[in-house]
């Protein structure tokens, strides 16, 4: 069966080789802050998003997030869907924020890749998730220029690539 639009995601190398330009601009969002950026899950049809700071980064071709035991984390299990958004720098007030579904991790070579040289020491009581991308945003602006000029990629494309 294929699959919807809606629900095509990619992870980070191939959205990287979609649309480089974007990609590397987040890359270089998220960094800034080291990794740290605002994570909204939400579970279930009618229960309201909830906002979250959390550390993300991009390693071994996808973009991770290593969770504790929370609500944010629970929501992630149960239903997956997300939205991430970099910090902004009033100095260089670009945006940039994707969206998709999250993918657990397990235990193993690919947990212990990605949390050797995290941002914090991981142990096992963190659960590691791989944030599946559905689109993108990148809104470019000076500090005294509005609106911000955007540009966008979704995943829909690669499916019917």
């Amino acid at each position: 069966m294929p699959t919807s639009p809606s629900t095509t995601s990619a992870g980070w190398a191939d959205f990287a080789a979609a649309a480089p330009a974007i990609a590397a601009a987040g890359a270089r969002h998220l960094d800034r802050a080291e990794g740290a950026a605002l994570l909204a899950t939400v579970r279930g049809a009618g229960a309201p998003p909830r906002i979250h700071p959390v550390t993300v980064g991009i390693k071994d071709g996808g973009l991770f997030v290593f969770l504790l035991d929370s609500a944010k984390r629970t929501d992630l299990v149960e239903d997956g869907r997300y939205a991430l958004h970099a910090h902004q720098d009033m100095a260089a007030p670009d945006e940039f924020s994707v969206r998709g579904r999250a993918r657990l991790i397990p235990a193993g070579e690919l947990r212990d890749r990605v949390a050797d040289g995290w941002f914090f020491e991981v142990d096992d009581t963190y659960w590691l998730f791989e944030l599946q991308i559905q689109s993108a945003i990148l809104g470019e602006r000076a500090a005294d220029e509005w609106p911000p000029r955007y540009k966008r990629w979704s995943a829909a494309g690669l499916a019917r690539s």
